[in-house]
C-alpha cells in the first residue's frame, strides 16, 4: 500500500510539473505571437523583426555600378571591393577639394546636407518599426524635430557671427531678442503634437522611439552645429580635423589590408591592430606636414567675420600667432637646435592623436549599432562604402573634440559676439558702458 501511494504521488507531481511547463509554453508562445502587448522585458525593435528590417533596409558596400562591375568581375571579391572603395574614395576626396574651393559657404551648405541625409539614414531604422505597427505620424515628428533643432543651433551661429548686422534691420531684432523663446515653442508644438499621437498598448514602443529621434538629433544635428562654429574659427579648424579622420581610415585599411593579422576588437571583425596603429602613425605624421602647408595662406587661417566696413563676410586678417612662425630650441641627447615653426602645428598634433586613438570608436559604435539590426551599412549612396553615415561616423565625434579644444585651449573674447550683447542692452546699460570704455581709454583717444 505505501508503495502504491508514494507511486501515486510521484505521478501526481510529474502531472503538476507537466502542466505548469504547458501552461508556460502557452504563455511565452502567446507572449510571443502578440503584436499588441508592451511589456518592460520587450525588446525594441523585437527580435522577431530584426530579420524583416534588415531586409528592407538599403545595404551598399556590395552596391556596385555595372560598368565597374564588369570591369573587375575577374578580381577575387576582396581585391574588387579594394579597387571599388579606393576609387570612390579618390572621387570623394576630389569633390571635398572643390566643395573647399567653393568657400565656407559651401562648406556650410554641404554640412547641412550631410546632416539632413545622416539623420535620415538613422531615423529610416526607426520608421520600419513604426511602419510594422502602423503608428501615425513618426516621421513626420522626427523631421519637425530636426527642423526645430536646425532652426534653433543655426539661429544661435547667425546671432553670435551677424548679430550686429540682423540688429540693424527692424523686423528682424525681435527674431534676435526672442530667438530662444521662439525655439522652445516650435518644440512644445512638436512635444504636444507627440503625446496627442500615443496610441495605446503601443506607449512603450512610441516612447522608445521617441528617444530614438532625439539621441538622434544629438548625435547628428549637435555636432554640425559645432562643425560650423569650428569654420567660423578658420577653415584650418575644419579642413585639418577632416582630413585626419579621412588619412586614419584610408592608412587603417591599408595597413590592415596587407599586414593585418590580429583582430582588434569584436564589434568589427576586419578591424586589426596592424591597421589601427599604422593609421595613427600616418596620421600624425601626415597632420603635420598638411599643417604647415595650409598655415601659409592666409585663406585658411583668417577667422569668417563680417566687415562694416565692405558690408560682408571677410577672411582677410593679419594671421595670429598660432599662425605665425616663432623659434623654438629644441635638445636631444645634449644637442640644441632652433626651429622655425608654426605653433598650430604642435597642436595638430594633439589633433591627429585623437583622431587616431579615439576617432576610431566613433565608427566601433556605428558597428555595434549596425550588427544590433543586422545590417551591414546604413545605406546605399556611396559604392564600397555604404552610407552617407558609414564615412561620417567619426567626423561627429572629431568635430565634437576640436570644438572644446579650440573654447578649452585657443579661443579669444570675439568682438562680434561682444557688440551684439551691448545691442540687446536698454540704452542706458549701453551709454553705461561707453562711458567706462571712454574712462579707459581716456589717453588713446586724446592722442
Amino acid at each position: 500500500m505505501a508503495e502504491v501511494r508514494r507511486r501515486k504521488t510521484e505521478n501526481d507531481v510529474s502531472d503538476d510539473a507537466g502542466e505548469k511547463a504547458r501552461k508556460g509554453d502557452n504563455r511565452n508562445s502567446a507572449a510571443d505571437s502578440s503584436d499588441h502587448v508592451d511589456s518592460e522585458e520587450e525588446k525594441l525593435p523585437e527580435e522577431k523583426f530584426v530579420d524583416e528590417l534588415s531586409k528592407s533596409l538599403p545595404q551598399g558596400t556590395d552596391k556596385t555600378p555595372e560598368i565597374l562591375d564588369s570591369a573587375l568581375k575577374d578580381l577575387p571579391d576582396r581585391w574588387k571591393n579594394y579597387v571599388i572603395r579606393g576609387i570612390f574614395t579618390w572621387i570623394m576626396i576630389c569633390g571635398f577639394a572643390l566643395i573647399i574651393y567653393g568657400g565656407p559657404l559651401a562648406l556650410m551648405i554641404t554640412t547641412l546636407l550631410v546632416q539632413v541625409k545622416c539623420f535620415q539614414e538613422i531615423i529610416s531604422i526607426g520608421y520600419q518599426v513604426y511602419r510594422i505597427h502602423g503608428l501615425p505620424w513618426f516621421r513626420s515628428l522626427s523631421w519637425y524635430f530636426l527642423l526645430t533643432s536646425n532652426y534653433f543651433f543655426y539661429g544661435e551661429n547667425l546671432v553670435d557671427y551677424f548679430g550686429v548686422v540682423i540688429n540693424r534691420v527692424e523686423y528682424l531684432k525681435f527674431l534676435v531678442t526672442y530667438h530662444r523663446f521662439l525655439s522652445f515653442a516650435l518644440y512644445c508644438i512638436g512635444f504636444v503634437w507627440f503625446v496627442l499621437s500615443l496610441v495605446k498598448k503601443y506607449y512603450m514602443k512610441q516612447f522608445s522611439l521617441f528617444a530614438w529621434t532625439h539621441v538622434s538629433l544629438l548625435i547628428v544635428v549637435t555636432q554640425s552645429y559645432l562643425i560650423i562654429q569650428n569654420i567660423f574659427e578658420a577653415l584650418i579648424w575644419f579642413i585639418v580635423p577632416v582630413s585626419m579622420i579621412v588619412c586614419n581610415d584610408v592608412m587603417a585599411y591599408m595597413f590592415g589590408f596587407f599586414f593585418g593579422r590580429t583582430p582588434l576588437i569584436k564589434l568589427s571583425p576586419k578591424k586589426t591592430w596592424e591597421g589601427f596603429i599604422g593609421g595613427g602613425f600616418a596620421t600624425v605624421i601626415f597632420g603635420i606636414i598638411f599643417s604647415y602647408i595650409l598655415c601659409n595662406y592666409q585663406y585658411f587661417v583668417c577667422p569668417i567675420l563680417y566687415s562694416e566696413e565692405l558690408g560682408r563676410m571677410t577672411m582677410a586678417c593679419e594671421p595670429s600667432y598660432l599662425f605665425t612662425k616663432q623659434e623654438y630650441s629644441l635638445g636631444v641627447f645634449g644637442i640644441g637646435r632652433t626651429i622655425n615653426m608654426y605653433p598650430f602645428v604642435w597642436h595638430s598634433i594633439a589633433l591627429s592623436l585623437f583622431s587616431s586613438i579615439i576617432g576610431p570608436f566613433g565608427g566601433f559604435f556605428a558597428s555595434g549599432f549596425k550588427r544590433a539590426f543586422k545590417i551591414k551599412d546604413f545605406g546605399d549612396m556611396i559604392p564600397g562604402h555604404g552610407g552617407i553615415m558609414d564615412r561620417f561616423d567619426c567626423q561627429f565625434l572629431m568635430a565634437t573634440f576640436v570644438n572644446v579644444y579650440i573654447s578649452s585651449f585657443i579661443r579669444t573674447p570675439a568682438p562680434s559676439k561682444i557688440l551684439t550683447q551691448i545691442y540687446n542692452l536698454k540704452p542706458e546699460q549701453q551709454l553705461q558702458i561707453y562711458q567706462s570704455l571712454k574712462d579707459s581709454l581716456g589717453d588713446l583717444i586724446s592722442n
